[in-house]
């Protein structure tokens, strides 16, 4: 790979972070305008929860595979194709007619995301040679990533507020050429690794038993959770991630390598990432419908009161790697779960009629440190377990996590939201006078409900707009007491598990000995475990 002059991998970085801002923003881009697609597209809650896990899930599913053929055809190269491709898949979804054809074109959008994400880590690491500049460059890497998830709702906001829907789409055309022109000026090539067979089985596994697992939950709430097909569809989502495991474990180029895990440390700061997310997509899911639907902000007011979000996670992010240096990241992880928590605990206090300064912005000042504080620390814990030749296997494993984290974010804590609010609205509404079919008009989804509310007699107008939001509020206290118990759950677990990472080390690649790459993508990670081992010290803290 060609560096050049001393400063040009900055500019590199600087590239490398803005095609990585492009796919992350569509991850949130759409929240604010769901109460715009629910009316337009007639979408009740799951199809809702179905335009953001589209992309999610996709593009988790397929990180793997976008590491892959980094691996064989060259970084740069799948970087320019997946921004390619992802303006033109803009161009179908902002031209759907239908909610299908929305939710097909975000899926396609996540096709090509999983090109353009690893690619960006995997060059990073591999242009940063001195290990305290790496864990800069990674560092920055990482905060963007947590700023693009949290700045999505004010750029989609801004958009709607002065074009329709279809804006959060075309806007990826400018800003894809930009991308383009930014990356062909000043990314470095990267020399294509000779690889062995795909792992194409691997592959369909992965996707299939995640797809089966996402689909079952959005739709348990309408199904119902103790029927035949929604414990049968876990069950058999279940089996298959667990076939793919066996897979993975028996054949000599998996597109997984799971022994990976075997390090604690490895797949600790894995899971703490995936926790993290989980959690962050499931509160902008939730927090954007109860700004507009309960507080009765527009789309640009909303998206901007998730900005406190971007700013703390641009201020502590440095912060939480330089901390991390000193300290360990065992440290930042565990005090970061528990900051995430606190904030979601907050939240259990509010009502419909709580003020956003009195309250919500603390609460997500609160989560906005606690992810800075997990993400680049553990992002660096992930990338020092692995030898150089493992690049593009630890950015996808990274990438994978924070996508499957956010996807399952969306399904849960969504599906505990609808579960309560639809046995809940129904009930409120059942006596109410109102005509069954306007009841299960409203049961659709909460913006569903408070367009109900504004279409009936003027005299149970406010009642029904009241039962609508308060069973809102039910349903979201449900939904973040979930969250509180799995981010604690996460720091409690990180308390152990991280012990014996080192504060201040940071492994340099430049000092394990030359080995020739074993595999590709995430298969490269393949390699000798006891090894892995070594270079992070077990032992207590």
């Amino acid at each position: 790979m060609r560096t050049g002059r001393m400063g040009s991998r900055w500019w590199a970085l600087g590239a490398l972070s803005f095609a990585e801002l492009l796919v992350m923003i569509d991850n949130t881009i759409v929240n604010v305008a769901l109460p715009t697609l629910a009316r337009d597209l007639d979408a009740g809650i799951s199809g809702l929860q179905w335009i953001v896990d589209a992309y999610t899930l996709v593009f988790a599913g397929l990180l793997l595979t976008g590491g892959y053929l980094g691996d064989r055809f060259g970084h740069r190269r799948m970087l320019l194709t997946g921004v390619i491709g992802f303006m033109a898949v803009s161009v179908l979804a902002a031209s759907s007619q239908s909610l299908g054809q929305l939710i097909a074109s975000r899926g396609g959008l996540g096709l090509f995301a999983a090109l353009v994400f690893p690619a960006t880590l995997a060059i990073i690491t591999t242009i940063f040679a001195d290990a305290k500049e790496r864990a800069m460059a990674v560092g920055i890497w990482a905060a963007v990533s947590g700023i693009a998830v949290a700045i999505g709702p004010v750029t989609g906001g801004w958009l709607l507020e002065h074009f329709s829907w279809t804006s959060v789409f075309w806007v990826n055309v400018p800003f894809g050429l930009a991308a383009l022109a930014v990356i062909l000026a000043v990314v470095p090539g990267t020399r294509p690794l000779a690889v062995p067979r795909f792992d194409a089985v691997g592959v369909s596994l992965s996707v299939a038993g995640l797809g089966l697992l996402t689909y079952t939950l959005i739709e348990a709430p309408h199904v119902g959770w103790g029927e035949t097909r929604t414990v049968l569809g876990i069950v058999a989502a279940l089996a298959i991630l667990a076939v793919f495991v066996v897979t993975q474990l028996r054949i000599a180029h998996p597109i997984l390598d799971v022994r990976l895990f075997a390090n604690r440390h490895f797949a600790t700061a894995a899971g703490m990432i995936s926790v993290a997310f989980f959690a962050l997509f499931g509160f902008i899911f939730l927090i954007t419908q109860f700004f507009q639907a309960v507080k009765g902000y527009g789309p640009l007011a909303a998206g901007v009161r998730t900005l406190p979000f971007a700013i703390v996670m641009a201020v502590l992010s440095p912060v939480a790697m330089a901390l991390s240096h000193r300290f360990g990241a065992r440290y930042l992880a565990v005090t970061g779960a528990f900051l995430m928590s606190g904030g979601f605990a907050l939240v259990e206090l509010s009502s419909r009629t709580s003020g956003y300064w009195e309250l919500i912005v603390w609460a997500m000042l609160l989560m906005a440190a606690g992810l800075a504080f997990i993400s680049g620390p553990c992002t660096q814990l992930i990338m020092d377990a692995l030898r150089p030749e493992q690049a593009g296997a630890g950015s996808a494993v990274n990438d994978t996590t924070r996508e499957i984290g956010g996807t399952l974010g969306v399904a849960v804590l969504g599906s505990i939201l609808t579960s309560a609010y639809v046995a809940g609205i129904g009930d409120r509404l059942s006596g109410s006078g109102l005509p069954r079919e306007v009841v299960a008009t409203a049961e659709q989804s909460v913006m569903a409900g408070v367009e109900v509310a504004g279409r009936v007699p003027a005299a149970m107008s406010d009642t029904v707009r009241a039962a609508v939001q308060e069973v809102f509020m039910d349903g979201l206290h449900n939904a973040v007491w979930a969250a509180v118990a799995i981010t604690a759950a996460a720091g409690v677990a990180a308390v152990f598990l991280l012990r014996g990472t080192v504060a201040g080390r940071h492994v340099p690649f430049e000092t394990h000995p030359p080995q020739a790459p074993q595999g590709t993508g995430v298969a490269r990670a393949r390699g000798d475990v006891s090894q892995i081992e070594r270079e992070v010290p077990a032992g207590t803290a």
